[in-house]
């Protein structure tokens, strides 16, 4: 008998743990099918740009990574996009030739197709269109050109922080709403190697990271924000936002830590609260916001080195970024107006350099040696004096992929 009632209580505890796997199946069925993965909600669109907005893109190419990252698609039959680099810029006033060396030098060294999100002054379009249609023969670039958008009820404001337009680059996960990634540059940017390369640095973003900038200084003896700052900033002498790699798919997500209330904030939610506590105590504008938001959300920053970025901060006291000595530069920064007087004439040399090359390949192969000879005339300054890490790259780049058979690139 009491072999009988022991196989009558197994029996029943395996009918109880079977029902209960059965139960915990359907949960988890049942959460993927409400959107899986546990993670919040994507960010509603910003209600100034209502159903696409102003913002919308015209003749946008790919929207950025797959929608389903995790989905294996290789048994299917359909031909798989070619992933595109998405580089995105703000141009107003004076700034379309700068604009346009700067696009010309991203497309001289890149691999992937290129996708440009180009924001600008209504009377700056028809120059652009003009000049990238009479690129279109290279077939490695789709462009896409965008109104200064800002929200309506504060658009005067934002328009006139630190420089006209500077801060549309805030916007721009609100606006390219279907954009997974994104490179935005500043107008006085010079690509010296493939963007290709700065973009691989996406991948090297941990789970908490959803942007990466450089230092705003390496040296703190001559930093700006650790000795004049009246508001909090990122790390020991603050970033520079000329370079900035975003996730906007994770900075769409996240909720962000701040100093105006215990509750977190989305992106589209903390940035005019933000202006309206320090707006009074901020010299370098949308820069300046960029530094607060990340000094309470230091998790979620990626810092590349200085040769992502080079200043002439870098070397106007003396060389102070020891990644571009051994290396060379990466991308040049040419702020201060250096590509336009004859403060840094580095700088200009490179500028001009870049500015009157054409895209043929011996045009661009023969710059080198013409360019070296004007470096060599501005060792009279201290950027000048190591004018070699400014072509160390450029060389490099160049040979890598010109100097190879047209087969083999």
């Amino acid at each position: 008998m009491r072999r009988y009632l022991r196989l009558v209580v197994l029996c029943l505890a395996c009918g109880f743990c079977s029902l209960l796997y059965a139960f915990s199946q359907l949960a988890v069925s049942l959460e993927e099918g409400a959107g899986g993965g546990g993670g919040k909600p994507q960010a509603a669109a910003a209600s100034w740009l209502g159903g696409g907005g102003r913002g919308a893109a015209r003749g946008a190419g790919s929207a950025g990574q797959a929608a389903h990252p995790g989905r294996s698609d290789r048994y299917s039959l359909k031909p798989q996009p070619v992933e595109r680099v998405h580089l995105a810029v703000v141009a107003c006033g004076e700034r379309l030739e700068e604009t346009v060396t700067m696009l010309k030098s991203a497309l001289i060294f890149s691999i992937k197709p290129l996708q440009f999100h180009i924001f600008a002054e209504d009377q700056l379009h028809d120059s652009f269109k003009v000049i990238l249609d009479s690129w279109s023969f290279l077939q490695t670039f789709n462009y896409s050109l965008y109104p200064i958008t800002f929200p309506s009820e504060n658009a005067a404001e934002w328009k006139k922080l630190f420089k006209p337009c500077a801060s549309q680059r805030l916007f721009l996960p609100l606006i390219l709403k279907e954009v997974d990634s994104l490179l935005y540059v500043d107008t006085d940017i010079l690509f010296l190697r493939p963007v290709d390369d700065i973009w691989s640095l996406l991948k090297q973003f941990n789970s908490t990271q959803i942007a990466a900038m450089a230092p705003e200084h390496e040296e703190p003896r001559i930093g700006w924000y650790n000795r004049f700052a009246r508001h909090p900033y990122y790390g020991r002498t603050g970033v520079n936002s000329g370079v900035m790699l975003m996730n906007m798919t994770r900075m769409r997500r996240k909720y962000f830590k701040n100093d105006m209330t215990t509750v977190r904030l989305r992106w589209g939610d903390i940035l005019m609260p933000l202006l309206k506590k320090y707006k009074l105590n901020i010299t370098w504008g949308d820069q300046d916001l960029l530094n607060i938001i990340f000094f309470h959300n230091p998790e979620s920053l990626f810092v590349f080195p200085c040769q992502w970025n080079y200043r002439p901060d870098h070397c106007i006291y003396g060389s102070n970024c020891q990644e571009a000595e051994e290396e060379g530069i990466f991308i040049l920064h040419g702020n201060r107006g250096v590509y336009h007087d004859d403060k840094q004439p580095a700088f200009r040399a490179i500028y001009e350099a870049l500015r009157n090359c054409s895209f043929e390949d011996d045009n661009i192969h023969s710059l080198l040696k013409p360019l070296e000879l004007e470096l060599q005339k501005t060792v009279h300054t201290y950027c000048g004096k190591i004018y070699k890490i400014f072509i160390k790259q450029l060389t490099k780049s160049i040979q890598d992929r010109y100097d190879r058979p047209p087969k083999e690139r």
